[in-house]
């Protein structure tokens, strides 16, 4: 009762997300979890589309985290419009039951802008956490929506420092916010004992990892490579698979498809690994990306090779080994196997100090609350 009573006081932060806020845990929970401390935070998912008749209706929940997740079941049409208009209808009426208008609009797809640029929130932020527009998938209209964000947020985040390259021609004052970590949650991996997980405790070493989303992200044809050349080696993946077709995924006796576990499972799949291997595919998808995996692998000191991802060439080069091929991905994952563990992880340590996910809030929730000062001020001399 307490809980409700301090949450009710709080303004409320609306978050747009195009991610299901229960399939990987990503930027979005990492910093919305924490911001709950100063908001209470309603986190609108994408619809679920439904046959002609369905009618539509929101869904709603508040998790243990008293995140509050709404989700809209609308009919499916392939007329964005129409699909924006009934959102537009849901989002008004939901807010009218609220009582309570939004202190802060957060954007994470410009795709809710269609069905919400009315909100007079006190403040609007567009966290760009990917360059969506390059995704498989993605709407005609979303880099339209995108300027049209743009023009109307007050603060803009980027989540890499490439993304923030590209931003800042459409909003000057772009803050980058790389991909952080909670190294707390990922060090557990170093010192972890005892059982395995089931469904990893057979596969012999060495074990080469990944976790993430299997998307058109992944460059599938490079684990085949390196599954290929190095028979004796067992590459273990773990992730959703999303906006690819399963039966186009290498299958080789010595590649290991475990499926999506839970975050809190992670650090005990990963401490069983002999290194890992960002297996990115060089293509529009990952130009801007700022990879969320790197400095978790690093935290759990797994050593790590990369594909050329500019942000983690730019970043992490220092302690990540940067790869392009499967000859080269097999030659540098020889040489970080070898590699003396003790004086690597020192200097992993100092990469990752200073680098966490309360930081990344503490900083975003800083530049939110010095604009509102700012605006306070100048309404008074008014």
């Amino acid at each position: 009762m307490q809980v409700q009573t301090r949450l009710a006081d709080l303004p409320v932060l609306l978050c747009f997300s195009h991610l299901r806020w229960d399939f990987v845990t990503q930027r979005p929970q990492h910093l919305l979890r924490r911001a709950t401390q100063d908001y209470r935070v309603i986190y609108w998912e994408e619809p679920v589309f439904g046959g002609p008749q369905t009618v539509p209706a929101l869904t709603q929940r508040t998790g243990a985290d008293h995140v509050t997740i709404v989700t809209p079941s609308l009919p499916y049409t392939d007329d964005e419009a129409a699909t924006d208009a009934m959102q537009r209808r849901l989002l008004d009426g939901f807010l009218a039951a609220q009582g309570q208008l939004p202190s802060l609009a957060w954007f994470y797809t410009p795709m809710a802008f269609g069905f919400a640029s009315h909100l007079a929130a006190d403040t609007v932020v567009y966290d760009c956490m990917d360059e969506l527009s390059a995704f498989a998938g993605a709407s005609p209209r979303l880099m339209l929506l995108e300027r049209r964000l743009m023009r109307r947020a007050d603060l803009v985040f980027t989540g890499g420092r490439s993304l923030q390259r590209a931003k800042q021609p459409l909003h000057p004052d772009a803050h980058c916010f790389p991909s952080a970590v909670d190294c707390r949650h990922y060090a557990r991996a170093r010192t972890m004992r005892g059982a395995e997980p089931a469904d990893q405790a057979g596969i012999p070493h060495p074990r080469i990892g990944f976790f993430g989303v299997l998307d058109e992200r992944l460059d599938a044809a490079l684990v085949e490579g390196v599954a290929d050349l190095r028979p004796d080696w067992h590459i273990v993946l773990i992730g959703p698979i999303a906006k690819i077709d399963e039966s186009d995924l290498p299958r080789r006796p010595n590649i290991h498809w475990l499926g999506p576990k839970d975050y809190a499972q992670l650090p005990s799949y990963l401490s069983g690994w002999d290194a890992g291997l960002m297996p990115f595919a060089q293509n529009e998808a990952t130009r801007f990306i700022s990879p969320t995996k790197t400095p978790e692998f690093l935290a759990a000191g797994v050593p790590l090779v990369s594909t050329p991802v500019a942000d983690v060439v730019a970043t992490w080069s220092s302690v990540v080994s940067i790869a392009s091929g499967a000859d080269a991905a097999v030659s540098a994952l020889q040489a970080v196997l070898k590699r003396p563990r003790a004086a690597w992880l020192a200097k992993v340590d100092r990469a990752l100090a200073g680098i966490s996910w309360d930081d990344s809030w503490a900083g975003m929730l800083s530049l939110v609350e010095n604009r509102l000062a700012r605006l306070s001020t100048a309404q008074a001399g008014d």
